[in-house]
């Protein structure tokens, strides 16, 4: 008989943005972030146009699926955006550091006295 093994489990399923998050929680970081109008710009409903509060907005989305969908959908492309930007700027600023390090190499080698870094 061959050696029958269970199957490989699957791997996990890419973690989910919305976990743990209340709808109040996004609602208020989207507010925060876009402020009300911007939000009522990118979100066409009217708890963000007239009169938006948190709490009326939040009964809205609790009884509307497409609008609380709509909000979920924003917050986790913002989530995207800034996960995306700041894997950028980590980027950028390693290949800033690097090429720091090496002008520093090359004026060494050159003898020359070291340069004073430049303010950000």
């Amino acid at each position: 008989m061959a050696d029958e093994r269970p199957p490989d489990p699957l791997p996990d399923p890419l973690p989910d943005p919305l976990h743990g998050m209340t709808l109040k929680a996004i609602l208020e970081d989207l507010v925060a972030r876009h402020d009300w109008p911007g939000l009522a710009d990118r979100i066409d409903v009217r708890c963000f146009t007239y009169k938006p509060s948190i709490g009326s907005s939040l009964k809205f989305l609790r009884k509307t699926p497409w609008a609380r969908g709509k909000v979920e959908a924003l917050y986790v492309e913002d989530q995207h955006r800034i996960e995306r930007n700041a894997k950028r700027n980590r980027r950028r600023a390693a290949q800033r550091a690097h090429r720091a390090e090496q002008e520093a190499a090359e004026q060494e080698a050159a003898g020359e006295p070291p340069q004073e870094e430049k303010g950000t």
